[in-house]
């Protein structure tokens, strides 16, 4: 457990967990979130707020049955990760910013704003005092603006959580198979896993000490509440991905830098809502893309914007071809060919 070390005022903390259609890996992470803050209760306040996104395998019922304690917003509508995070952020008295909260009006009685949020995927658990490690970072570092954990997968091998701001050359190794190039498969693992490709060394996830980051995957990031209430909520353009990514960035451009924390450890059994529908995920993720590259002009100018057009282009073109190879070769089926393709084809006309 973290000590109050000498600090006498009880600090409070919002969990909100947004989900959609994941009521069995949501029911153990909140049973790790309970488990986490029962560890830290001597000096950490922890209220747990759940967005369900119109689930349809009952997690709304699992959650009220289950968990009397959480805060359960069941949500009409799916309002994506930002809109069900923000829908939460505004309950919790923070200012939202674009569109109206579609629970505005709701009957849902507004809570009092803590000092920490943590947005925290229902498709992790909490591992040890992780909680206790983030909540106690940011009291300690009053200016810091959110910090992320350590993130590693169900087998317990390490994920990267936080990354640079991307270039162009993170679009080409996302975009392009470089791993069906006879010749360059030995070394793409190195360069999925290199500054190229906005990764941070993994040394700096090895050592105890926190190091400072452009930005900290929202599957497990906390942040200060004084920051929220400087910087405003999640940007509701992007319905899902990128918003943690714009969020950081607004908070580094306020004077919030942003942390990574490697002692505190969280499992992320990553995609398990978008892998639900999987080529309407990559269409958002490449829309999302756009929508920040175009947004944050002023750091992605007008020339990096059209050699990020061309390249997404390419790349469109690239996957097409091989899709197609599969087809012929009988390794998918028409449907999924189709799907695939169609897919390419809406976002080559978005860039």
């Amino acid at each position: 457990m973290v000590a109050s070390q000498g600090k006498n005022r009880r600090l409070s903390l919002a969990v909100i967990i947004v989900s959609y259609n994941v009521r069995d890996l949501l029911r153990n992470c909140l049973s790790t979130v309970f488990a986490a803050a029962e560890q830290n209760k001597t000096w950490l306040d922890v209220r747990v707020i759940v967005v369900d996104n119109a689930s349809r395998d009952g997690s709304s019922e699992m959650v009220a049955a289950e968990f009397p304690n959480v805060d359960l917003i069941a949500s009409p509508e799916n309002l994506g990760f930002t809109g069900g995070n923000n829908a939460a952020l505004e309950l919790l008295g923070f200012q939202k910013t674009g569109a109206e909260n579609p629970l505005a009006g709701s009957s849902h009685p507004r809570l009092p704003s803590p000092d920490f949020v943590l947005l925290l995927n229902p498709d992790t658990e909490i591992v040890e005092d992780a909680l206790g490690r983030m909540a106690a970072f940011l009291r300690d570092h009053p200016r810091a603006g959110a910090c992320g954990a350590y993130l590693c997968y169900g087998d317990g091998t390490f994920q990267h959580g936080a990354f640079y701001f991307p270039g162009l050359m993170q679009v080409f190794l996302d975009l392009y198979p470089l791993a069906n190039v006879p010749g360059l498969r030995r070394f793409v693992p190195r360069l999925l896993n290199s500054r190229i490709n906005g990764r941070y060394p993994t040394q700096l996830w090895q050592s105890a000490e926190p190091f400072p980051v452009d930005f900290v995957l929202g599957a497990a990031m906390m942040v200060q509440g004084k920051a929220i209430r400087e910087v405003g909520v999640l940007d509701d353009g992007y319905f899902m991905y990128c918003e943690e990514m714009d969020w950081c960035l607004r908070l580094a451009q306020a004077g919030w830098p942003v942390y990574a924390i490697p002692s505190a450890r969280v499992i992320h059994h990553e995609g398990q809502s978008s892998k639900q529908d999987p080529w309407a995920s990559f269409e958002r993720l490449w829309r999302s893309r756009l929508r920040f590259y175009t947004k944050h002009a002023a750091r992605y100018p007008r020339l990096f914007r059209i050699g990020l057009r061309l390249l997404v282009r390419g790349g469109l073109t690239v996957r097409s071809w091989y899709a197609r190879r599969r087809f012929e070769r009988g390794k998918i089926d028409l449907a999924a060919f189709t799907q695939e393709i169609e897919a390419y084809r809406r976002l080559a006309q978005t860039f």
